[in-house]
């Protein structure tokens, strides 16, 4: 657990870190905004694509070769990254880093599932989220931090020793905890999934990118790819008798409503983690690394709180925790709704914090409930299910807010009557943003609705050790 968590930590941590050396970037290797943002689409892409087929990844090699694979393609992406003086290399090292990234992530989720016992799982996922949550969080404060005294090659030269003391603590202790069956390879499965979900993924976030936005053809071209592969690949599914990912787990109520409510929570977290960036930057006139120190509070509370409300799910369920974690969001984000470009800096600590809070109550206590009503022979296709969702709502989620902030700021400064003057450009900014986290409100009331449908699974304790470790 030591040694895939912090795998899964650095993975998660190199997955914003880089967002916020974008302009940095810009400036040293001469990119534009088109094409830097290929190092946040590409990544996303490659995470989208991968993930789905984790499933099947798992039950062709065992758990030591995944992790170490998994290690090698993350180290190796770090070291081409943090000496690439040009952005071929540096995309090169980007992609393997996701490459990396995309086998440790569903293979953490597998493990806590198939190791620990149903009335310990909560207290397990609560310790991954740290580690997803606070990473996330801690990624752009550090890289703020980096940018200002050092430079951006050191964001991938911090992350190698963890690399490295991951993988040896790995090599070490890490066992085999299933069983191999490799089934059969559907290659058309595989062709379809990467359409599907790549295109999906790639649509949204070139829509965001803002070149022609949701009107481009490309955006318009891959959604319609995309979710025509998806359908078909989802009828291919239900007529395999080994499916690439069985689809046999949406017959379960409380695992629908736990990814749905995964997707919907992680839309919000992706675009505030957009959302408020942009708004300091731009609104306040903070500094990079004040932006990131404004957002670490909040990234520390969720990291601490989330092994708290894994225990507590444990002992109370998951209704306790998850209904009133939506209300919070809720009514953090209505607050948020009201910021504007004189907002004190010490509101927005607090209500960050209060949003984190009420996150913490949400993610893995939903994701654990819906997880636990699987039988042990579809938590691979679980957690694949999951953590590709993650990365597709990722993609809508900052697609959406990028494009709700730029039409906010567009709409004010062509009504204004000096709008190259920097105080019209701050309260444009205010606006987009107020406008954005509108959008995250309205998905936090969908998130609330699904909730109240939410109850505790009842698991046999006896299923989760049928795969024994050896």
């Amino acid at each position: 657990m030591i040694a895939i968590c912090i795998a899964g930590f650095i993975g998660m941590f190199s997955e914003t870190a880089l967002n916020i050396a974008l302009s940095d970037l810009m400036a040293s290797l001469h990119l534009t905004t088109g094409t830097v943002q290929w190092l946040t689409t590409g990544y996303l892409l490659t995470m989208g694509v991968l993930v789905p087929v984790s499933g099947l990844l798992m039950q062709w090699f065992t758990t030591r070769q995944l992790f170490m694979t998994s290690l090698s393609f993350s180290i190796v992406g770090a070291v081409v990254a943090a000496l690439s003086a040009d952005f071929s290399l540096l995309l090169i090292g980007r992609l393997l880093q996701a490459v990396g990234i995309g086998i440790v992530l569903p293979l953490l989720f597998n493990i806590i599932l198939v190791i620990f016992p149903v009335e310990k799982r909560g207290a397990a996922m609560g310790t991954m989220g740290l580690v997803i949550m606070f990473a996330p969080a801690a990624g752009p404060t550090m890289a703020g931090l980096m940018i200002q005294y050092l430079s951006w090659n050191y964001i991938f030269w911090f992350t190698i020793p963890f690399l490295l003391l991951s993988l040896f603590i790995g090599a070490r202790y890490m066992q085999n905890i299933a069983a191999i069956t490799k089934p059969r390879v559907d290659w058309f499965s595989i062709l379809l999934s990467t359409i599907g979900f790549g295109g999906i993924v790639f649509g949204f976030s070139h829509a965001g990118e803002g070149k022609g936005g949701w009107a481009d053809p490309i955006v318009i071209a891959s959604l319609a790819f995309g979710i025509i592969a998806l359908i078909v690949f989802c009828l291919r599914q239900t007529t395999m008798k080994q499916p690439m990912l069985n689809l046999q787990v949406f017959q379960y109520p409380m695992f629908v409503v736990g990814l749905t409510m995964v997707f919907l929570c992680f839309m919000i977290i992706m675009s505030t983690m957009l959302i408020l960036p942009m708004y300091f930057q731009g609104a306040l006139a903070m500094t990079a690394m004040a932006a990131g120190l404004t957002l670490l509070p909040g990234g520390i509370v969720n990291g601490l709180l989330a092994p708290v409300t894994g225990m507590l799910y444990d002992k109370l369920g998951p209704r306790f925790l998850v209904i009133p974690g939506f209300a919070i969001i809720a009514i953090t984000l209505w607050m948020m709704t009201g910021f504007s470009d004189d907002t004190s800096t010490v509101l927005v600590i607090v209500l960050h914090g209060l949003l984190m809070i009420g996150i913490s109550m949400v993610m893995m206590p939903a994701q654990t409930n819906g997880l636990n009503q699987l039988p042990p022979h579809l938590y691979p296709d679980g957690t694949a299910f999951i953590n590709t969702l993650q990365q597709i709502s990722g993609a809508i989620a900052t697609a959406v807010a990028a494009s709700i902030i730029s039409k906010g700021m567009a709409s004010y400064l062509s009504a204004s009557t000096n709008p190259a003057a920097e105080a019209e450009k701050a309260s444009a900014m205010a606006l987009g943003s107020q406008n954005a986290f509108m959008f995250a409100f309205i998905v936090t009331i969908a998130g609330f609705v699904i909730s109240l449908f939410i109850r505790r699974v009842k698991a046999e304790k006896s299923a989760e050790r049928q795969m024994p470790m050896h």
